[in-house]
C-alpha cells in the first residue's frame, strides 16, 4: 500500500534522509519513532508530496504523490503536526467543507462525535482548545474515508483521558482496513497502537520490527530481584538451570537467565528452604530497545499538556 525505496533528502548541504526504505501493507499501522531531527516528519511530507525527495521512490497505492497528486489526495488522508484554520470558520463549516472536496467521504457529522466534537460544531476555530484544535486536524485527515492515513503527532497535546479516547477511535480506523502511517513519541502510544515500529535515527531506519521483536531483538534475559531475610549463599544459585548470572547488590540478590528462569528459581529457593521477599521481574523496554538501536535515550522535548 505504501512504498518508500532508496529515499534521500538533503538541506542545503545537511543530509535529512539517507537511503530510506519501508513498505507498509494494507491494513498496516507502522510507527516512525524517532527523536526531534530524526527525519520523521520530513518522510511523511514526502509521502503526501508536499515535499519532493531529491533521489529514490515513493508509491502510495499505486500512485507517485508528486506527479499524481490529485488521485493521492483522494486517499490519502493527512494530520499534520502543525495546521491551522482561518479564525472564523467553525467546526462544521470546516468538516463539511473538507468532505466536498472528496468523492466518497465519511458521515462528517459522526465522525465528529466519535472525536468528541459534537458540541462544538458550531465554534469558531479561534474559540476551541489546542487540544479541541487536534481533535479537528485528526477529523479532517479521516473525512476523506482515506485508505492511507498519516498521523503526525497524533496526540500531542490531548489530555490522557482524550489520547486513549483518540487511541480507540484509530483502532477503529484499522480495523476497517485502513492503512496508518503514525508519527510519534510516545513510547505507550506507539506499543499499543502499532503493527510494527521503524526507528529512525538520523536520517535512516536503523531497526524494523513488532513492538516485542524490537525488544526481543536486545534482552539479554530476564531479571530477577529480591532479597531474602536468611542469609543466602548466592553461589547456589548459579548451578540452577537457566541462570546464566548471579549478582549481589547490597542486600538485593540479582538472577538473569532466559524464560524459564523464574519458575527454576523459585523451585531451587524452595528447596533451600528461603523464602524471598520483595521480587520482581524485569525485562528490557521499548525504551531500552531504543537506546540499544540508537546509541541515545529517548528524550522527547518537555511536553505541555493542552486542555482538551
Amino acid at each position: 500500500m505504501l512504498t518508500l525505496e532508496n529515499v534521500h533528502s538533503y538541506y542545503g548541504k545537511s543530509h535529512v534522509l539517507e537511503g530510506v526504505s519501508l513498505t507498509v501493507n494494507q491494513g498496516e499501522l507502522v510507527t516512525l519513532l524517532g527523536r526531534n531531527g530524526a527525519g520523521k516528519t520530513t518522510a511523511v511530507e514526502m509521502v503526501s508530496g508536499l515535499r519532493r525527495a531529491d533521489s529514490g521512490s515513493i508509491v502510495v497505492d499505486g500512485l507517485n504523490p508528486r506527479t499524481q497528486h490529485k488521485h493521492v489526495a483522494q486517499v490519502l488522508g493527512v494530520q499534520l503536526q502543525e495546521s491551522q484554520l482561518p479564525d472564523q470558520i467553525t467546526v462544521a463549516e470546516a468538516l463539511d467543507m473538507y468532505a466536498a472536496l472528496y468523492e466518497d467521504p465519511v458521515d462528517w457529522r459522526s465522525l465528529a462525535d466519535d472525536l468528541g466534537l459534537g458540541p462544538k460544531l458550531d465554534t469558531r476555530y479561534e474559540k476551541l482548545s489546542g487540544g479541541q484544535k487536534q481533535r479537528v486536524s485528526i477529523a479532517l485527515a479521516l473525512v476523506g474515508n482515506p485508505t492511507v492515513a498519516i498521523l503526525d503527532e497524533l496526540t500531542t497535546g490531548l489530555d490522557p483521558q482524550a489520547r486513549r479516547d483518540t487511541w480507540g477511535l484509530i483502532e477503529t480506523v484499522r480495523d476497517r482496513g485502513v492503512t496508518i502511517i503514525l508519527v510519534t513519541h510516545f513510547m505507550e502510544e506507539a506499543e499499543r497502537l502499532c503493527d510494527r515500529i521503524a526507528v529512525i535515527h538520523q536520517g535512516r531506519v536503523v531497526a524494523l520490527d513488532t513492538p516485542t521483536g524490537l525488544i526481543d531483538r536486545v534482552a539479554e534475559g530476564r531479571k530477577i530481584q529480591f532479597r531474602t531475610e536468611s542469609p543466602l549463599d548466592s553461589s547456589a544459585l548459579t548451578a540452577v538451570p537457566d541462570v546464566t548470572d548471579v549478582a549481589v547488590e547490597g542486600e538485593r540478590i540479582i538472577v538473569t537467565g532466559g524464560d524459564s528462569v523464574l519458575f527454576q528459581l523459585v523451585g531451587a529457593l524452595e528447596a533451600l528452604g528461603v523464602e524471598p521477599i520483595e521480587f520482581a521481574m524485569e525485562r528490557p523496554t521499548l525504551d531500552d530497545a531504543f537506546l540499544a538501536f540508537t546509541g541515545e535515550s529517548f528524550a522527547a522535548d518537555d511536553e505541555v499538556t493542552v486542555p482538551a
